[in-house]
């Protein structure tokens, strides 16, 4: 029997990677993911992608979180926004002079996923409140967590319940939408206390979630039916 777990109260779109998002009200989910999410990053001469973290594949690049992007309804190019939300005529100038790095610029999925782990990431409000209660000298906004899918959860839902979750399917109640596998919580690192527009920084929202969860935080998820999802859809597990 299916197991209602919430409603989809907030949907999210990051067209660039590691920069801000854009809030949808209905999106396709197709098997990579939500439509255009991630489908760019910043990208430089050596290949690796802008990113708030260095390792083999991904490069620091401090101030993309200060930027935003969208795509609207288009899928043939993001916009990308400056630290006021004001589109930016030419992408990749912008970028080279606002990082004052010179190899870098606006690249396209190819051959490589620009996902760090799995391309959808689901996380409740019960989850949310329980960080606004242990960071109570921050702002905290589900925008440090980079979700897609922000479930509104009935009262008295515990936190992290999104664990108890793994190993399921999660589908729209009345089985007309997307279906996920849910896998694993992400691994949280300094990002989820970089400022950003509104936010500042905050590296007390890490602190507990280490000391209350391993850092972990979230349901990731792979697509396993595509559909059509919308703010207001019953979730439920099957």
């Amino acid at each position: 029997m299916a197991e209602i777990i919430g409603v989809v109260e907030r949907l999210w779109r990051y067209p660039v990677k590691s920069t801000g998002g854009e809030q949808l009200d209905t999106v396709q989910v197709d098997e990579r993911g939500l439509a255009g999410d991630r489908l760019y990053a910043v990208r430089d001469g050596a290949g690796r992608l802008g990113s708030g973290k260095n390792t083999p594949r991904l490069r620091h690049m401090d101030g993309l979180l200060r930027l935003g992007s969208r795509l609207g309804h288009r899928l043939d190019g993001p916009e990308l926004l400056d630290p006021l939300g004001r589109p930016v005529a030419d992408p990749d100038a912008f970028l080279r002079a606002f990082l004052q790095l010179e190899d870098i610029g606006l690249a396209r999925e190819d051959a490589h996923s620009h996902f760090d782990q799995l391309p959808v990431s689901l996380l409740t409000t019960a989850t949310l409140d329980w960080v606004r209660e242990a960071a109570p000298c921050t702002v905290v906004d589900e925008r440090r967590f980079r979700p897609n899918i922000v479930v509104r959860t009935p009262p008295g839902t515990p936190p992290f319940v999104e664990d108890t979750w793994f190993g399921r399917q999660a589908a729209t109640a009345d089985g007309s939408g997307p279906r996920f596998a849910l896998v694993r919580a992400s691994e949280r690192c300094a990002m989820s206390g970089a400022p950003q527009p509104g936010l500042p920084e905050a590296p007390e929202i890490l602190k507990a979630l280490l000391d209350a969860h391993d850092g972990r935080l979230d349901a990731l998820a792979e697509v396993s039916r595509p559909g059509r999802l919308s703010v207001g859809d019953s979730l439920a597990l099957i």
